[in-house]
C-alpha cells in the first residue's frame, strides 16, 4: 500500500492532487478522480507521457466537469493512471505502471481509464471520470465489474479534456452503484429527460461475436431484463462485419489522432512506449482514401442506426466479447482482444450513442458487463433505466 492508501497503483505517482468542494448538494460527501488527460488548475495533465509532461506547463483551469462536480458538493482527491496519450484499451503504461484489476487479480484492468477504473473498484473513491473514444471507459468498467457510461457525443463539454480524436471522444464515468451513476449525471447532464418505451432490440453480431462463456453469462440477465420491455428483437445490424467496422474505426481514428497530436510528436520526438510508437506510425501513414471510406461508412452506419432508436428503443449487448485477458496475455491475444472489442464498442461511438454498462455476470471469477444503448440526447431516461435494470438484476443501488 502506498502512503495516500492506494493499494491497486492507481493514482498518478507523485503528490496526490486535491480539491476541496465548492459548495453543497446531491453529491456532498462522496470523493472522486479523474483520468490524467483531465485538466485541474496549477497541475500538469501528463496523459501518461513523461515527455508531454515535460512539454506543458501547469494547466491554467480546470475543466468545467470537475468544477460542476465540486459545485454539488464532491471531493477531488487526485489524478490517475492513463495509457500513454489515452490511445490504448489495455491498461498498460511503461512509465507509470498498470494499475491491477481489483475485481480480477491477474488480469488487466482495461484502459485508457485504467486507474479511474481500479480507484473506484477498490473503493478508494466513490466515482470517477474517465475519456472514451474507443471503449476507454466501457472496457474498463466491464473488466473491473464496475457501472459506467460513454455519454451522447457532445452531451459533456470537452473544455479542459485532452482531445485523442476529437468527433469521437468523450468523458464518461464510473461507479460501484447504479443511482450514484445516475447522481453524477443529473449534476452533469443537462437538457429533457426523453422517455425510453421502445422495445429492447439484441444486438446479434455482438453476441454471436462473443465469448462463448461471456454470452452465456450474460443471458440470464437479458431475460431478467426481458421482464421489464418485454421479449428482445434480435437484429443484424452490421451485415459488412464488426471486422470491417473495426477496420473503419481504426482508419478513422488514426486519421484524427495525427491531426490532433501528429505535429507535437514531430517536434518533440518523444520517448514512448513500442506500442504507443506502432500506433502513431500507423497513424502518420494512414490512407488518405481509406479515410475517406471510413468517414461514407460512419455515415452509412448512423443512417441505418439512429432512426431505430428514435423511438426509445434500446440495443442490448455485451460490452466487451472477453473478460479482463490475463495480465501475462501476449501480442496475439491481445490483438485479437483488440479487434473484436472495438468491433463492438465501435459502434456507440461511430453513431454517439449513450451507453451505460452494468457489472451483470462473472466468468470463471471475472466480471463481464452488460450495455444499454439508447439514441443519442437520452441519456438521463438511459441512467435511469439502468437503475431500474439494476433492481432487476440485484445489482448495488
Amino acid at each position: 500500500m502506498l502512503a495516500n492508501g492506494d493499494t491497486v497503483g492507481a493514482f498518478v505517482p507523485g503528490p496526490l492532487a486535491r480539491l476541496a468542494p465548492l459548495g453543497a448538494g446531491r453529491l456532498s460527501g462522496l470523493t472522486f478522480t479523474v483520468e490524467d488527460a483531465i485538466d485541474i488548475a496549477g497541475a500538469v495533465t501528463t496523459r501518461g507521457n513523461p515527455d508531454w509532461a515535460r512539454t506543458h506547463g501547469p494547466s491554467p483551469a480546470t475543466a468545467p466537469s470537475i468544477t460542476a462536480l465540486l459545485q454539488a458538493g464532491a471531493a477531488l482527491v487526485g489524478k490517475t493512471k492513463t495509457v500513454e496519450l489515452a490511445y490504448g484499451l489495455i491498461g498498460k503504461n511503461p512509465w507509470h505502471g498498470m494499475p491491477s484489476n481489483p475485481s480480477a487479480p491477474g488480469r488487466l484492468p482495461g484502459g485508457a481509464a485504467a486507474g479511474s477504473a481500479a480507484a473506484v473498484a477498490a473503493k478508494l473513491v466513490d466515482f470517477a471520470l474517465g475519456t472514451d473514444t474507443a471503449g476507454s471507459v466501457r472496457v474498463p468498467a466491464s473488466y473491473c465489474g464496475l457501472f459506467a457510461i460513454r455519454p451522447s457525443f457532445g452531451a459533456l463539454s470537452m473544455a479542459g479534456v485532452r482531445s485523442l480524436a476529437p468527433s469521437l471522444d468523450s468523458v464518461g464515468w464510473f461507479s460501484r452503484r447504479a443511482t450514484q451513476l445516475l447522481e453524477v449525471g443529473a449534476v452533469l447532464l443537462t437538457g429533457e429527460r426523453a422517455e425510453l418505451t421502445g422495445p429492447l432490440l439484441r444486438l446479434e453480431e455482438a453476441w454471436i461475436g462473443a465469448q462463448f462463456g461471456v454470452a452465456e453469462a450474460l443471458r440470464p440477465a437479458l431475460e431478467k431484463l426481458e421482464r421489464l420491455r418485454g421479449r428482445a428483437i434480435g437484429l443484424r445490424l452490421l451485415p459488412e462485419g464488426v471486422d470491417a467496422l473495426y477496420d473503419h474505426f481504426r482508419i478513422l481514428q488514426a486519421e484524427e489522432v495525427w491531426a490532433t497530436i501528429g505535429p507535437w510528436v514531430e517536434r518533440t520526438k518523444p520517448q514512448m512506449g513500442p506500442e504507443l510508437t506502432e500506433q502513431l506510425e500507423a497513424a502518420r501513414c494512414a490512407d488518405p482514401a481509406a479515410a475517406g471510406a471510413a468517414r461514407a461508412f460512419r455515415r452509412m452506419l448512423q443512417a441505418r442506426i439512429l432512426p431505430l432508436l428514435a423511438g426509445g428503443a434500446l440495443l442490448i449487448a455485451p460490452t466487451s466479447p472477453f473478460p479482463a485477458p490475463p495480465a501475462g496475455a501476449g501480442p496475439e491475444e491481445l490483438s485479437t482482444v483488440l479487434q473484436a472489442t472495438i468491433g463492438v464498442a465501435g459502434l456507440g461511438t461511430l453513431c454517439g450513442l449513450p451507453e451505460v454498462t452494468l457489472p451483470a455476470a462473472a466468468v470463471d471469477g471475472a466480471p463481464v458487463g452488460l450495455s444499454l444503448i439508447a439514441a443519442p440526447g437520452r441519456d438521463r431516461a438511459l441512467l435511469a433505466f439502468a437503475c431500474d435494470a439494476a433492481a432487476m438484476l440485484g445489482l448495488p443501488l
